[in-house]
């Protein structure tokens, strides 16, 4: 009893820590030029389209790097990473706090980059799942739980640091809370060594069964990285061209913002619940519900159909539960010893699709209008409730074959490159 109260506790302190630096490494990259970017071009004279293109670039950086970021986690070295990934945003904010010119401006955001490939939720989710295996699940959404306040508390944080430091003090000051906060609490919270070498810990077959009579895992894999990767650039594309959009349908101004405004307490609800219930359901069934979610709530937003509080609440809903489900399908489905490579590469075409999400979605309403954007992301977003189906049949049916689930074997990740 006391050794399952101490490992309880200690795992509280790791997603803790964990938590906290989650909502200090989306604040001070992902949403941080919401808030920095009108600032820095006022100030600068740079094309705002520059500014704002250094998310993008870090996006970029941050998906080319994640697959070393799991084969890192995979190797015993999480907290290593995350440490290490607390001093890049560090640099890179300092960096962009002090750039003298636009050069050095999209230099900082790769630096930034090589952070965010760790510091996100790649590399949470990652250390995660390898230290704790099935049990993980609880510990993930918990750890999206944190993640949902990061937009909520640092965007008036940035607001507030610029009208008092301006942008390149509000910068620093970021940094500054990276080298004390962040990069302590990890090397404090996060185990050196989280398992010791064991046999897998993930679902086990029968003696007689070679791990590849379950058939190919390939296929699941390629089918959980175009999942997540509709999802998540959806979801970027949708936060880049929210106001631009409910403008297009006819809401605008006070009206726009209040609306926008459920969308994070719809996915901090969402998210309670799932930590609630998650223990009754497959993660595959999280998975159902988000994507029918997502497409149904953007599809219905381009048509008039019903109320649009009603759908963009659903739609925070959609988007509350793809995070918690990109990081417990995979454990799911492939066991504890592949899933931190198998989330380092599955990172790496969704992080690309985000970089480009934004660029595509002006591009679909310069062309087809805004109510025909919305439609055509509700196709996309159909298309990733068909695949997760898809997903569900293949799973249960290599179950049905042998008898239970087997892991993967290295051969099967050769569908991602190394």
């Amino acid at each position: 009893m006391a050794i399952t109260q101490r490992f309880t506790t200690k795992r509280g302190y790791v997603v803790a820590g964990l938590g906290l630096g989650q909502i200090l490494s989306w604040g001070s990259t992902f949403y941080l030029l919401a808030v920095l970017a009108a600032p820095i071009a006022a100030d600068t004279g740079w094309p705002i389209s520059l500014v704002v293109a250094g998310v993008s670039v870090g996006l970029v950086i941050a998906g080319l790097g994640s697959p070393r970021v799991g084969a890192l986690v995979a190797g015993n070295h999480g907290r290593a990473v995350l440490v290490a990934s607390a001093l890049l945003l560090a640099l890179g904010l300092t960096v962009l706090g002090l750039g003298p010119n636009q050069w050095w401006h999209l230099g900082a955001w790769l630096i930034l980059g090589l952070g965010m490939s760790g510091g996100l939720y790649t590399g949470a989710f990652a250390v995660l799942g390898h230290t704790y295996g099935p049990s993980a699940r609880s510990a993930i959404t918990l750890l999206t739980l944190f993640g949902g306040f990061a937009s909520t508390i640092c965007w008036p944080l940035s607001t507030l640091l610029v009208n008092e430091v301006g942008w390149r003090g509000t910068a620093l000051i970021y940094a500054g809370a990276h080298l004390l906060v962040t990069a302590p609490l990890y090397a404090l919270t996060i185990p050196r060594q989280p398992r010791a070498s064991t046999p897998s810990a993930g679902p086990a077959r029968p003696n007689n069964e070679s791990p590849r009579s379950a058939g190919p895992r390939w296929p699941l894999i390629v089918l959980v990285a175009c999942i997540s990767t509709l999802g998540m650039s959806i979801a970027a594309l949708m936060s880049v061209h929210m106001f631009t959009l409910l403008a297009g349908i006819g809401i605008a101004g006070t009206a726009a913002v209040v609306l926008a405004a459920t969308i994070g307490p719809s996915q901090v609800g969402a998210r309670f619940i799932e930590l609630v219930i998650g223990r009754k359901h497959h993660p595959l069934w999280t998975l159902l519900a988000a994507t029918l979610a997502t497409a149904m709530a953007i599809s219905f937003l381009g048509t008039g159909i019903l109320a649009p509080t009603i759908l963009v609440i659903i739609y925070g809903v959609g988007i509350g539960l793809s995070s918690i489900a990109n990081g417990t399908v995979p454990l799911a489905l492939f066991g504890q010893d592949h899933y931190a490579r198998i989330m380092g590469r599955t990172a790496l075409p969704s992080l690309l699709a985000q970089a480009a999400a934004p660029l595509i979605g002006s591009v679909l309403i310069q062309h087809l209008g805004h109510k025909n954007t919305l439609m055509a992301l509700g196709l996309f977003a159909s298309l990733a409730f068909v695949l997760a189906m898809w997903l569900m049949v293949l799973h249960r049916n290599q179950r049905k074959t042998a008898g239970t689930a087997a892991e993967p074997t290295e051969s099967n990740l050769s569908a991602f490159p190394s």
